[in-house]
């Protein structure tokens, strides 16, 4: 079965960085995009940022586009998201998901739910 677990999140101070992971498994993760999205308590997901196939191709939503980074390992079937100035409104839980499209920009995942998303990350950024 398709599983997707995130690990790196924790407590960091404004302006500092860390690194997300994803480790998938159960589906062939070299022919699937995939997407960041995070969550903050009675709100829906947001996208944060999605990456082709083989890497190629990435977007990223406009609160986090210049201080964050997309990047895959289709060997090791790992998903990462490097991200670096952070705010304390990128307070939220960080979730690895798998969408049944593939696209690179906020519109596509309006309202929109994966497919199949991970346990989570908290990121909590404060001083």
């Amino acid at each position: 079965q398709v599983q997707l677990v995130e690990s790196g999140g924790g407590l960091v101070q404004p302006g500092g960085s860390l690194r997300l992971s994803c480790q998938a498994s159960g589906f062939s993760f070299r022919t699937w995009a995939m997407t960041w999205v995070r969550q903050v308590p009675g709100k829906g997901l947001e996208w944060v940022s999605s990456i082709s196939k083989g890497g190629e191709t990435s977007g990223y939503a406009d609160s986090v586009k210049g201080r964050v980074t997309i990047s895959r390992d289709n060997t090791r079937k790992l998903l990462y998201l490097q991200m670096n100035n952070l705010k304390p409104e990128d307070t939220a839980v960080y979730y690895c998901a798998r969408y049944p499209f593939e696209a690179y920009s906020e519109s596509w995942y309006r309202e929109r739910d994966p497919d199949y998303r991970g346990q989570g990350t908290q990121v909590t950024v404060s001083s």
